[in-house]
């Protein structure tokens, strides 16, 4: 008696690579240009711009680089405070660390899990105080130099709100949006209401170069500056003279040639993302205790990934438990990142909230939803969660 085949195990979000990378690719190993200058990389500033409606874009060697890039050229000191949330990923907040600046960690709003900008209006308006051109945190005498949302999970933040309060502010808006890259407000694209927008091309994003970023901005100065410090800031094309600190921060042109196929596809992948969410959507409407991001109005999300909440005491079990169970059927998933107040880095900088950031913590988990997702796969998934509920679930 044989054993019955085991189940391929389902990953939570890999790369779609089945355009016109191989043939681009191969184009920059039979001409030779695969290091950080060659035709690609233009092109993939030139197309990602246009993709966005954006005057201008910088490929960098990674979304941390643009968003450290961004800072600068934004203008943020040592010394300074950026206003950003407590619910993202490290790298968001690393960046301002590495212009010498800190963090105001700001809570979540509850309903899609963004930052809050009613706190971040009480902030500016109760806890800090205008000197001059500057805007000065009350507690520490700190200047204020930027406000950095982050489109968590592909959901935009809520710029109907916030672009309006940093320029009554004139506090410059340093986007992540690496996370919402395809996602829509209104017909706007992602990244049009900032003043600089980042994106990150890791294997896990909705496209992806392998590693890489890009800085998108509106300021013609802004890019120039961004692009001159990302090559070493080197100021002759022939003499190795330089008048800045600069970064090895480039994008490789074979990196931009698969940038490049992959944007062709960016629109394509979009519907794929939100059919996978509309399916699991209805599958989990019956379920107790399941709860899903969701959209807001007027909103069109990329669903990076696919997250619920998950309320052990509806559901039967929390979202660690679910988890677990998933990983014994072959199913990859993934909890929210950790508030960064609560962690030993970032647990000194100022803040304002953090309940809401908590519980998203304690009851988030992301479920596979990579592009190539087979709907025999995705009907595993369900049958899964299913499952692992509580109660009977008809």
């Amino acid at each position: 008696m044989t054993n019955a085949p085991q189940a391929s195990p389902i990953p939570l979000s890999v790369p779609e690579i089945k355009g016109r990378e191989w043939e681009y690719v191969k184009e920059c190993l039979d001409t030779g240009w695969v290091s950080s200058v060659g035709p690609f990389v233009d092109r993939f500033e030139r197309e990602f711009a246009q993709a966005l409606g954006a005057p201008h874009a910088v490929a960098v060697a990674s979304g941390t680089a643009a968003l450290h890039l961004a800072l600068l050229v934004a203008g943020v000191r040592p010394g300074d405070l950026v206003i950003a949330p407590t619910l993202t990923f490290v790298a968001s907040i690393n960046a301002i660390r590495y212009v010498g600046a800190d963090p105001i960690l700001v809570d979540a709003e509850p309903d899609h899990w963004l930052l809050d900008p009613q706190l971040v209006t009480r902030l500016l308006e109760d806890d800090c105080e205008r000197d001059g051109d500057e805007v000065r945190h009350r507690a520490t005498g700190r200047r204020v130099a930027a406000i950095m949302p982050v489109d968590l999970l592909g959901h935009p933040c809520d710029y109907g709100q916030l672009r309006p309060l940093a320029d009554r502010f004139a506090i410059p808006i340093v986007e992540d949006a690496t996370e919402g890259l395809g996602a829509r407000v209104g017909e706007h694209s992602i990244g049009s209401q900032a003043d600089l927008a980042c994106y990150s091309f890791n294997g896990n994003k909705l496209i992806t170069t392998g590693g890489g970023g890009m800085l998108v901005t509106a300021d013609a100065d802004w890019a120039r500056r961004a692009r001159h410090l990302s090559t070493q800031a080197k100021a002759d094309p022939v003499e190795y003279v330089h008048d800045d600190v600069g970064f090895n921060y480039r994008m490789t042109n074979v990196q931009a040639a698969i940038g490049c196929a992959q944007l062709e596809r960016l629109d394509e992948f979009v519907a794929t993302k939100r059919r996978i969410a509309e399916r699991y959507d209805a599958a989990f409407a019956s379920i107790p205790g399941i709860l899903p991001q969701g959209e807001a109005p007027g909103v069109t999300s990329a669903i990076w990934l696919y997250t619920i909440r998950v309320d052990a005491a509806r559901f039967g079990r929390d979202a660690r438990g679910l988890m677990a169970q998933l990983a014994g059927r072959g199913i990859q998933s993934r909890p929210l990142f950790q508030p960064l107040h609560l962690g030993p880095i970032y647990r000194y900088a100022p803040r304002a909230g953090g309940a809401v950031a908590e519980r998203l913590w304690d009851e988030g988990l992301s479920l596979p939803c990579s592009v190539g997702l087979a709907p025999a796969d995705q009907d595993r998934v369900i049958s899964a969660v299913r499952e692992a509920a509580g109660a009977d679930v008809h």
